[in-house]
């Protein structure tokens, strides 16, 4: 396969600007309960590729998941690039690289587990779910894993193959108390191998106990609060609520968006620093080269409150005449690379996390979470946990806490950043129908003013 990519790179890259040929191999299972029920128990092994193509700034794109019809489908990618490029094919420029990227892996690949194993573990934890108490009133366990291996070759010269592993699990326990339901949940995710995944009965019990003592906690007064929020729901605030917004091909097609974040505006204190990058090792938004074949960078975004950087592929950071980042990923090889996150951080402050709830008259201490959806420059997010702060103490719990706002106004309404740090390796995002791409997210505790809490 190596010698036929070479030569047809070599036989058909006269016809366009730019080829790049993707071929890849991928192995999967995915276990899924639901109380006694056995929702989903599968195994997977695929095999394909992709062709991109680049003309006078016109696309062409193909997938095929028979490689006998590679060259056929590299003709299709060439013709449509063809006949819609009408200007200037716009890609930043990089070193060709050649490279074999062996598996980073810090425990047994869960390709050697059985998957008797897999779904006794599954088993196992559904039933820590199932007897924690008589109110919960039904249980989900997820599993997934999977290995991807792909060959990236291009036009320009690159030839690099790379590998990597990713795991997943998902618990939830729903408790019902009448008409009162509450939920709790809790998600781990690795790249370091399947003994990651052990141990978590800690985790489980948690999840179980936050949906039984939610059923007779208060909900909250509505309102606005000066709000803490734990490093947990501070890595899902800067991934969806900043992130998105930093990946340039938003502002590549919405020139709103591109005046709101244009390079140089103040977004946030001086403290507030933030950063997204796949060069972090062992993270699950981690690796060392993209989908183009950019070695993975670290990007700042913010730093000391202004706005220096964003995230891109070749072709917006062509487009925009930047440097590119090593963002462009596809979730397979049925998708082509656009601009996403990796690990994405908003870095540790310096005030001690103990001092963030001082001086607070009545707030709300948040942590953990439990879903939520962003729109634009406006955010909702469910907390996991949370307690009512008065006189600058923890007080009593509250329920049903939902945190909203403007993402611009929220960084501005940041009042302290904690000497904290932690990471979220729960994360699978989603974007132009690529779902539950792993990346990773975290930061610090942080306090801020004048947050819109839903409750009752």
């Amino acid at each position: 396969m190596r010698n036929r990519v070479e030569q047809l790179i070599k036989t058909y890259s006269p016809k366009v600007d730019f080829l790049q040929i993707r071929i890849e191999s991928a192995e999967g299972t995915d276990i899924g309960l639901r109380g006694d029920l056995i929702e989903t128990l599968s195994q997977t092994l695929t095999v394909g590729g992709q062709v991109r193509t680049c003309h006078k700034g016109g696309w062409g794109f193909a997938s095929f998941n028979n490689l006998d019809d590679l060259e056929t489908r590299l003709q299709e990618a060439i013709t449509s690039a063809r006949l819609t490029g009408t200007e200037e094919t716009l890609l930043a420029e990089v070193d060709p690289v050649r490279r074999s990227v062996p598996l980073f892996l810090g425990g047994r690949d869960p390709r050697t587990v059985s998957l008797a194993e897999k779904k006794a573990l599954c088993d196992h934890y559904n039933a820590i779910l199932k007897t924690f108490s008589p109110q919960i009133a039904s249980t989900t366990v997820r599993y997934g894993d999977s290995w991807q291996k792909v060959l990236i070759a291009t036009s320009e010269g690159t030839f690099l193959e790379q590998e990597w592993i990713d795991l997943e699990m998902r618990f939830s326990a729903t408790a019902r108390d009448g008409s009162i339901v509450q939920t709790g949940r809790e998600t781990h995710g690795s790249r370091l191998g399947f003994d990651d995944l052990m141990g978590l009965d800690t985790k489980v019990v948690e999840a179980a106990q936050r949906a039984v003592t939610a059923l007779t906690l208060p909900a909250i007064k509505g309102g606005e609060y000066t709000v803490v929020i734990d490093p947990l729901l501070t890595g899902l605030f800067v991934h969806e609520a900043f992130g998105h917004l930093s990946e340039a091909d938003m502002a590549y097609e919405n020139p709103d968006i591109l005046e709101v974040m244009s390079l140089g505006r103040q977004f946030g204190p001086k403290e507030l620093n933030i950063y997204d990058g796949a060069l972090p090792q062992g993270h699950r938004g981690s690796y060392a080269y993209d989908d183009e074949g950019v070695p993975a960078t670290t990007t700042a975004l913010i730093r000391e409150g202004e706005l220096v950087g964003r995230l891109h592929s070749r072709e917006t950071a062509g487009t925009l005449e930047e440097q590119p980042t090593g963002n462009a990923r596809c979730l397979d090889y049925n998708y082509p690379p656009i601009v996403r996150m990796t690990n994405t951080w908003i870095d540790r402050g310096n005030v001690p996390v103990a001092d963030l709830i001082e001086g607070i008259g009545e707030g709300v201490y948040a942590r953990n979470w439990l879903g939520g959806m962003t729109n634009g420059e406006m955010f909702t997010f469910a907390a996991g946990e949370a307690w009512m702060i008065r006189n600058g103490k923890l007080a009593e719990p509250v329920r049903d806490v939902n945190l909203s706002g403007n993402v611009f106004q929220t960084l501005e309404d940041i009042e302290a950043i904690g000497d904290d740090f932690g990471w979220d390796e729960s994360g699978g995002c989603g974007k132009g129908g690529q779902n539950g791409l792993a990346v990773g997210c975290g930061g610090p505790s942080l306090r801020i003013r004048n947050v819109v809490v839903g409750g009752q």
